[in-house]
C-alpha cells in the first residue's frame, strides 16, 4: 500500500512552526537560569530574540534592572528591563545611543555585582559602537556592503568586531569586575559563540589583518577611516584576558534542537527523515542546485509503498547581490530549487528563516511544489529573470507562496524541508 502525505504544504508549515516553537525563550530559557543572585543584578542584551529572552528572565526572577536592544517590532513587555528597538540589519542612531548607555551601565558595576547578558542573532547590527574615527554613516555603508557581498556570517562578523568598541569581548570587559553569565541562542553554523552577535562576551583571537583579508576576498570597498582603523592594534579582547575570567558563556538553544523537533514531527506524520546537517553554508542558488540533484536521484530510488522521504537542513546560506530585486537567501533557495526541479512531480519544499525575516524583508521565506513554475507562467512571471535579479520575494508574492510569520521572537537560523513522495 502506497503511503502519502495528503497536504504536503500543511506538513511543511507545521514542521517550521515546530522548529520555531522549541526555540521560543519563554519555553526554553528558564531551565538554564540559576537562582537569582543576591545583590545588584543587571540584565543587558541584544538580538532579535533578546526582548523575548528578557521577558522570560523577568517571568522567572521578577522585576530586573537592565537594558536590551532588539529589532524594530520585536519588543516585549518587561517590568524593569528597558527594551529599545533599533534598526537591523543596517544599524541606526537609536542603536548607537542605546549601546553607549549599555556600556555605561556595565561600567557602573562593581565586584560582587552580577550581570546577565542575553545574546541572539541580530546583535551584530543592534550593538553599535564604531571604532575610533569611524562615523555611524561609514559603519552603515560597510555593513550594507558586507551584506551584499555574499560573505559567510562568520567572515562578516570578523570585520564587524574590528570596527567596534563593544564586540569581540568588549561588552564583557566593560562589566569587569562583576560576574557575568551570558545566555545565547545560536544562529551561526557550527554554533561558535565567538560569532553569535559578533561575540560581545567572548574573547577573540582574530586580527585586523583577518578583517582586511575578508574585505579583499569579497571585494568590499571601504572608506579611508575604516582602512585606518584596521591598520591599528586590535581592540577586541584576546582569549585569556583577566577581564573575561568572571564570564560564563552558555549556548542554550541551537539549530540542531529545532531540526530534531521537526524530525520527530515528520516521523509522527509517517515520513522517513534524513538530516542533511544543521550548519550548511554557501550561495543559496548553488546549494539549491546541489540539493535538487540529490532529491531527483533519491526520488528515482523510491519504490511503491515506500513512506514519504523528508530531508531537513539548517545553517545560513548567502546571496551575492547581482540584481536590484527584493529577496533573501531562503526565498532565493526556493526559487533556484523550483527551477532546478522543473516541475518534477511529488516534490514540495519550504525554506524560511526562523526569526521571520529573510534578508531585509518582513517575510520568513517561501514554499514550492510541482506547480510553482506553472503558476508563475499563468501570472506572466519569468522565474529565471527573477532569480537573475535577486527578486525572489516579489516572485513568491505574485504567486501567493510566501511564508509570512511576523516576529517569531527567536532566531536559530535557516530551516529547510524537502518532502519527496
Amino acid at each position: 500500500m502506497t503511503t502519502a502525505v495528503t497536504d504536503p504544504e500543511a506538513l511543511l508549515l507545521a514542521l517550521f512552526d515546530r522548529a520555531v516553537e522549541v526555540a521560543d525563550p519563554m519555553r526554553s530559557l528558564a531551565a538554564h537560569l540559576p537562582p537569582r543572585p543576591p545583590g545588584r543584578v543587571v540584565v543587558v542584551g541584544a538580538g532579535k530574540a533578546s526582548a523575548r529572552m528578557a521577558e522570560a528572565v523577568e517571568a522567572a526572577w521578577g522585576r530586573c534592572e537592565g537594558l536590551v536592544i532588539t529589532r524594530y517590532g520585536y519588543a516585549r513587555p518587561c517590568r524593569g528591563i528597558e527594551i529599545v528597538e533599533a534598526a537591523h540589519p543596517v544599524p541606526d542612531r537609536v542603536g548607537l545611543e542605546a549601546t553607549a548607555r549599555m556600556l555605561d551601565l556595565c561600567r557602573s558595576l562593581q565586584a560582587g555585582d552580577f550581570v546577565l547578558a542575553l545574546i541572539s542573532g541580530g546583535a551584530s547590527a543592534l550593538l553599535v559602537a564604531p571604532a575610533e574615527g569611524i562615523s555611524l554613516a561609514e559603519k552603515q555603508a560597510v555593513n550594507a556592503a558586507l551584506l551584499a557581498s555574499g560573505a559567510p556570517i562568520d567572515r562578516m562578523n570578523t570585520v564587524r568586531k574590528h570596527l567596534s568598541r563593544v564586540k569581540g569581548g568588549q561588552l564583557a570587559a566593560a562589566a569587569f569586575p562583576a560576574r557575568m553569565l551570558a545566555l545565547m541562542i545560536s544562529d551561526v553554523p557550527g554554533d561558535d559563540p565567538a560569532f553569535i552577535g559578533s561575540g560581545p562576551t567572548i574573547g577573540d583571537a582574530t586580527t585586523p589583518a583577518d578583517a582586511r583579508a575578508v574585505l579583499a576576498r569579497w571585494q568590499v570597498a571601504v572608506p579611508a577611516s575604516v582602512s585606518g582603523a584596521l591598520a591599528q592594534p586590535p581592540g577586541v579582547i584576546p582569549p585569556g584576558d583577566p577581564r573575561l575570567s568572571l564570564v560564563e558563556n552558555v549556548i542554550y538553544a541551537a539549530p540542531a534542537q529545532s531540526l530534531a523537533a521537526a524530525a520527530e514531527l515528520g516521523r509522527a506524520a509517517g515520513c522517513e527523515v534524513r538530516l542533511l546537517g544543521d550548519a550548511l553554508e554557501g550561495e543559496a542558488r548553488e546549494v539549491a542546485a546541489a540539493q535538487a540533484a540529490q532529491v531527483l536521484a533519491l526520488q528515482a530510488t523510491r519504490a511503491p509503498g515506500d513512506p514519504p522521504l523528508l530531508l531537513l537542513s539548517g545553517g545560513e546560506l548567502t546571496v551575492t547581490r547581482r540584481g536590484d530585486g527584493t529577496g533573501g537567501p531562503n526565498a532565493e533557495f526556493c526559487l533556484a530549487l523550483a527551477l532546478a526541479l522543473d516541475g518534477a512531480p511529488g516534490i514540495h519544499a519550504l525554506a524560511c528563516d526562523t526569526d521571520g525575516v529573510d534578508g531585509a524583508a518582513e517575510v520568513a521565506g517561501a514554499i514550492i511544489g510541482p506547480d510553482t513554475l506553472l503558476r508563475a507562467g499563468a501570472a506572466g512571471i519569468d522565474p529565471a529573470l527573477a532569480l537573475a535579479q535577486n527578486d525572489a520575494h516579489s516572485f513568491f508574492a505574485a504567486i501567493g507562496a510566501q511564508v509570512v510569520t511576523g516576529p517569531t521572537l527567536t532566531n536559530v537560523n535557516d530551516f529547510r524541508a524537502i518532502l519527496i513522495q
